[in-house]
């Protein structure tokens, strides 16, 4: 919901826009008016997220099986050739059977192989690229997104076109976009409510597939000294 600050005794609020937003969708009427763009067949164009390919820990992974599985493959070729098995298996065998369960040594390992499987299952179940926003689909075989940060710096474009923005910031989340302006001239509700049409005109130009909620806040500038 969209709050006006500042020092000012003669600033109002405009009671019908405020109830209108508590009442519907918990944030500012105009922010709420959304039309959702073309889709296929008509339906919501609802997208999930871009799924990750996650090269990293899936290169690592394969690097460290790769060594694990090589060095285990070699020593065993090596003991039925008739040779000693390497020194870190016979001591890795030995510390296996003497060791009690309870040992801290055991505890600690297992407990770091529990939290590396886990970690594993985390990433292969989850999409991942939380920074990527998945817009409408328009074209069955077109799939876009756009970076949270290049749609926080067109909106924020958009609200410095406001006159008597000074200053904005914006931070552009999934499912909320925080606006917080600065205006040195001009009442603040008018301020406000420009910013509220501005800005919902521009989070429905974005073309997203699940359009945020819109939080606008305005201020006076702070004093100097």
């Amino acid at each position: 919901m969209s709050e006006s600050q500042g020092s000012e005794g003669g600033t109002q609020r405009l009671p019908v826009l405020e109830k209108a937003a508590e009442t519907e969708l918990g944030q500012s009427a105009s922010a709420a008016a959304y039309e959702p763009l073309p889709t296929l067949d008509d339906e919501d164009g609802a997208e999930g997220r871009f799924w990750s390919a996650r090269r990293i820990p899936a290169g690592i992974l394969a690097v460290l099986v790769l060594v694990g599985a090589g060095a285990l493959l070699y020593d065993v070729a090596a003991v039925r050739a008739d040779r000693p098995a390497m020194h870190w298996r016979r001591s890795l065998a030995q510390q296996l059977a003497e060791r009690p369960l309870d040992d801290t040594w055991v505890l600690v390992g297992a407990g770091v192989a529990t939290a590396l499987g886990l970690w594993l299952i985390v990433l292969a179940a989850t999409p991942g690229l939380r920074d990527v926003l998945p817009m409408r689909r328009t074209h069955a075989d077109v799939r876009a997104g756009l970076h949270r940060d290049a749609a926080a710096t067109a909106l924020r474009d958009r609200a410095m076109e406001v006159a008597g923005v000074q200053s904005v910031r914006v931070r552009m989340g999934r499912k909320k976009v925080d606006v917080r302006a600065v205006s040195h001239f001009r009442e603040l509700d008018d301020v406000r409510g420009d910013l509220d049409t501005t800005l919902a005109d521009g989070i429905k130009g974005l073309g997203l597939s699940r359009p945020p909620a819109l939080s606008v806040h305005v201020a006076r500038p702070g004093r100097k000294g």
